[in-house]
């Protein structure tokens, strides 16, 4: 590829590195002196190639993490610990410390996404607004979640105060490529719950959290956010096979997932809130829109590289238009900019995998060996952290690409003529999470909707697959996901239906009105939260 190097702007400059001295454990920034690990990105200050040092944190051992544990383990207390029955009420209120708190470390943080894993400005900035959106609107969720539960029912004779309480310690270990955003879908709304917390962030987009250790420690009570650096293996390993964790939340790979459950020695009490990895396919159809399918398929295929599970990783397109398709839609990619992620109306950025590019470049000489072609121009031409995206056809199953999920810029197209063909791969493969379906034909669409959504658990009309909006589920099927991550759904998902009955009678019915005209409980509550 080109030489494409600019000089940096001073507000995006690494001036020195950030070195990570501290880990949270039990409400302490505890200093460390031990191992540490070396923070690169792969975008480099110099006009010769070179990566950057960001930094380094600390690599925690087996103790430290069993530490880690027992702080929150001895938080929770079994129910009993403060942060678990607390009123509603003033948990929202630590979780609105904590945001405002948090909301002064954007340009930080938009920064270090930008070094860390190469995402350009405008996705960094967008990732860092709809986290901040996120947290408020979890907000607003548990409030309405804890209004409809202000009140007694009657049913039988029996009263029943009924309430979503919180389940235990959360094992919290979030991906890469949303390193702040997708991890924190899993840590507030586990927080919020009343749920104490052990959260590893990822190898990738790790340093970013060091801006927000202080927020944690000072809105919320001690033992309840323990935050720990390291090796997945060396920390999570023993937690799990400790017994002490009652819910993995985890965005990753189905292998990891896997892995961790199995070292839980009483599998039948860990509950799973599992984001996994996906296969996610378009299929145009002979009547789409071809403009409008060639530019949600380049979003689709392409945001962040193609580094999300919900990209579009292989395109399903019948035979009547492949052609066509296929020649407008390699014309827009090869337009695509590549730069690094602050230059202006950059698309395409450096990889923050040292070992991406050459994993994408074999899948890419596998398909050619076996009949493929490359149709862009600038397909393939690769750097020493960046590959720029491949559109490949024809592409068959024998090849890597359509069974792997290349997590990347290459891109696998597929023809079809019958619609039989690409119902029965996706029935065939190992995930179900989305599919993008592009026509406008109801009597052709309507069978088609009415089979896909057996097949994922959302069909995106005539756009490509995404995430949001948060209000809306997001899960799959197969090895794509276990439980629903949506505002509501994710309170869910980190709680457990709880309540307290009482047989209608003077006796009790004295005691209820007693408890509520003094307000002794926390739990027993019919205050209207505002």
């Amino acid at each position: 590829m080109k030489d494409t190097f600019v000089e940096i702007p001073e507000e995006f400059q690494i001036k020195s590195p950030l070195h990570q001295t501290t880990y949270l454990v039990n409400g302490e920034l505890r200093h460390w002196n031990g191992e540490t690990a070396q923070v690169y990105s792969t975008i480099s200050s110099t006009k010769e190639y070179k990566k950057t040092l960001l930094g380094t944190v600390p690599q925690l051992g087996e103790e430290e993490a069993m530490d880690a544990l027992n702080a929150a383990t001895s938080a929770y207390d079994n129910g009993k610990g403060l942060w678990a029955t607390m009123k509603v009420a003033d948990r929202i209120a630590c979780m609105e410390t904590f945001v405002e708190q948090m909301k002064t470390k954007r340009e930080e943080v938009v920064k270090l996404l930008m070094w860390e894993i190469g995402k350009n400005l405008p996705d960094s900035e967008k990732e860092f607004d709809r986290t901040v959106d996120y947290i408020y609107d979890t907000i607003e969720a548990y409030k309405d979640i804890d209004r409809n539960s202000a009140k007694f029912e009657k049913n039988s004779g029996v009263y029943a105060h009924i309430r979503r309480g919180p389940i235990g310690v959360v094992l919290c270990l979030g991906p890469y490529n949303y390193p702040l955003n997708e991890t924190f879908t899993l840590l507030i709304p586990a927080l919020i719950m009343g749920n104490t917390v052990i959260f590893k962030p990822a190898k990738l987009g790790v340093l970013l959290i060091s801006p927000l250790l202080e927020a944690f420690q000072s809105s919320f009570p001690e033992g309840v956010v323990n935050v720990v650096y390291g090796r997945g293996r060396v920390l999570a390993s023993p937690i799990m096979s400790s017994g002490k964790v009652d819910v993995l939340a985890l965005i990753g790979n189905s292998k990891s997932a896997n892995a961790l459950q199995s070292q839980h020695p009483k599998g039948n009490r860990l509950r799973m809130v599992l984001g996994l990895e996906a296969k996610n396919p378009a299929i145009v159809l002979p009547d789409a829109d071809l403009d409008l399918a060639v530019e949600e398929c380049i979003a689709g295929t392409l945001s962040f590289n193609g580094q999300r599970c919900t990209a579009l990783k292989v395109l399903y397109v019948h035979e009547s238009i492949v052609e066509e398709f296929n020649r407008r839609f390699a014309y827009e990619v090869d337009k695509l900019k590549y730069g690094n992620p602050w230059e202006p109306g950059v698309k395409l950025t450096p990889l923050p995998e040292e070992d991406k590019p050459s994993y994408i470049k074999e899948l890419i000489d596998d398909a050619l060996k076996k009949g493929a072609n490359i149709l862009n121009k600038n397909g393939g031409e690769t750097s020493e952290n960046f590959i720029f995206p491949a559109v490949l056809y024809p592409v068959s199953k024998d090849m890597r690409l359509f069974n792997e999920e290349q997590f990347g810029p290459v891109i696998p197209v597929v023809p079809f003529s019958d619609i039989e063909e690409p119902l029965d791969d996706m029935a065939a493969s190992n995930y179900g999470q989305q599919v993008s379906l592009f026509g406008k034909n109801v009597n052709t669409l309507s069978p088609l909707i009415d089979t896909l959504v057996n097949l994922v658990c959302r069909v995106n009309l005539n756009s490509s697959c995404q995430r949001g909006p948060d209000v809306y589920p997001f899960t799959g099927r197969k090895d794509s996901a276990f439980s629903t991550l949506s505002v509501h759904d994710a309170l869910r998902s980190f709680s457990i239906r709880t309540f307290v009955a009482s047989k209608d009678n003077e006796y009790n019915n004295a005691i209820l009105e007693e408890l509520l005209d003094k307000k002794t409980s926390n739990f027993i509550s019919t205050d209207y939260i505002l």
